[in-house]
């Protein structure tokens, strides 16, 4: 969803645009310049097709490819595309990719495979790949060899130039590849069409510096780099301004903000200057890395009148030898500390995790440890996950890597831990009145509606379609475990 008061003086500025001149060098405006650009091209397609274009956007993974994906639909939308639901049937497909994972990369192979028949039949479709996937050489080198037919590929650090991209790729015939090792460029300002009216994502910081032994992220996504406060506070106004309640704070570490900036801001201390937003009802954050949770941040959400109760804490694993092998930066014993502080100034938190089960040389003494800080600290729920090897990792190469069978007890031991724990945990809130952001119709159930708490526990309940987007009173009247069934209170 465009603001179409921030609509009007995009169309303004690009009527200013003078495309006989040679692209401004200057960002966005060098972008706007290709928007318009390619709306040309666009508009000339779809008069030869004698039909509107459509485009589809598939995200896979995170939070933060999801936010991108959004930016990649405002510019489509605003060259020409009108948006559509189904791939098979969209003139420009493109694919948000996700790498944490080697079997997310089969994933997009055989969704690109299922795309050639569609590019022979359709002369107008354009088929684009980006993301932390496209990061990778070999990737690379994969899709040049056998997948000729794809006509734009990029990688993380260059979605701002998606306009421009596409215009390279009309005007040359050809398959168009550009991927940036790294960059410390921000770009603001571009078009970006929300999921929602009343929630949205908001980047605070792109990158990570952390090269924890399992992980790709620092490879694809690159070092950390901070937007300036201002245009954060400058983002969030304007989407309060447009009809967003809650913002969810962006970032692969957010715990470690504003170190890169000319004049270093503490995460803390920008919460602090987001709260002062008027009309903004909820603040959520992810992702918060243990080493760097200060007793500053700390004691902001202890404060906060907006801060939702919950917080995203990944331990991976309690053991303090596994934890050195991960390289997290932190012992089961520090990690346990910060739980304490955490409840000490927020008695009511909900607090989640990550965990990696089966890590190379991780013993039964290892998962016994990490069994014992589940226990310890009764999260409400938990993102639980089988090691397996990501090529390009430190732990790709180490020895003694633990046996399928072993790990999978071990992960169904856990996963039932987990389940018990968060039964007991989450089941508190019966028979208590809470304040629900309704975010849609039900999935599976037409007639019930579906909201958050501000723990993020959903809750479903009996209501109408004029409700979405509203914070409201609802009555917790039975918990199944993950969600509450509940009852509107009537006014």
């Amino acid at each position: 969803m465009i603001d179409n008061t921030k609509n009007e003086e995009f169309e303004t500025i690009l009527d200013t645009i003078d495309l006989s001149k040679p692209a401004p060098v200057d960002e966005p405006k060098r972008q706007y310049y290709f928007i318009k650009k390619a709306r040309g091209y666009v508009k000339q397609m779809s008069e030869k097709a004698g039909r509107p274009l459509f485009s589809h956007v598939t995200t896979f993974g995170c939070q933060m490819n999801a936010r991108d994906s959004e930016k990649l639909t405002g510019i489509l939308e605003q060259i020409g595309y009108r948006e559509e639901t189904e791939e098979e049937k969209a003139d420009f497909v493109i694919y948000n990719t996700c790498t944490v994972r080697e079997n997310a990369n089969q994933r997009v192979y055989g969704r690109i495979g299922q795309l050639k028949k569609g590019k022979k039949d359709n002369p107008y479709m354009l088929i684009g790949l980006c993301g932390c996937m496209m990061q990778e050489t070999e990737v690379v080198e994969k899709l040049k060899k056998s997948y000729r037919y794809i006509d734009l590929i990029f990688g993380t650090h260059n979605i701002y130039k998606f306009a421009e991209l596409i215009v390279t790729r009309l005007e040359s015939q050809g398959m168009v590849i550009d991927i940036w090792k790294d960059t410390d460029k921000i770009v603001e300002d571009l078009p970006s069409e929300r999921k929602y009216f009343f929630k949205s994502g908001v980047n605070i910081m792109f990158g990570c510096n952390n090269f924890c032994s399992y992980c790709i992220v620092p490879y694809v996504r690159g070092r950390e780099r901070s937007r300036n406060p201002q245009d954060i506070i400058r983002e969030i106004e304007a989407l309060v301004a447009d009809g967003v309640v809650e913002i969810m704070l962006l970032g692969q570490n957010v715990n470690s903000y504003g170190k890169n900036l000319k004049t270093p801001m503490s995460f803390a201390e920008l919460l602090q200057e987001i709260e002062k937003i008027e009309g903004l009802k909820r603040i959520r954050f992810m992702t918060s890395h243990p080493k760097d949770l200060s007793d500053e941040l700390i004691e902001v959400m202890g404060k906060s009148q907006k801060i939702c109760k919950h917080l995203h804490l990944p331990v991976q694993s309690g053991s303090s030898r596994i934890l050195k092998s991960m390289n997290r930066g932190y012992t089961k014993e520090h990690y346990l500390e910060l739980v304490d502080k955490i409840r000490t100034a927020v008695p009511d938190i909900s607090l989640t995790t990550d965990i990696i089960v089966g890590f190379p040389t991780e013993t039964e003494e290892d998962f016994q440890e990490t069994l014992d800080v589940v226990r310890k600290v009764r999260y409400d729920s938990a993102f639980t996950f089988i090691y397996s090897k990501r090529t390009g990792t430190p732990a790709a190469s180490m020895e003694k890597q633990v046996a399928d069978a072993v790990v999978k007890d071990r992960f169904n031991r856990l996963l039932q831990e987990v389940q018990k724990i968060s039964g007991e945990v989450c089941s508190v809130h019966t028979d208590t009145v809470q304040e629900i952001l309704v975010e849609g119709v039900n999935d599976h159930d037409s007639l019930l509606m579906t909201g958050r708490m501000s723990n993020n526990q959903l809750v479903h309940f009996p209501g109408g379609e004029s409700l979405i987007g509203k914070i409201i009173d609802v009555k917790l009247k039975e918990c199944k475990g993950f969600y509450y069934i509940g009852e509107l209170l009537k006014k």
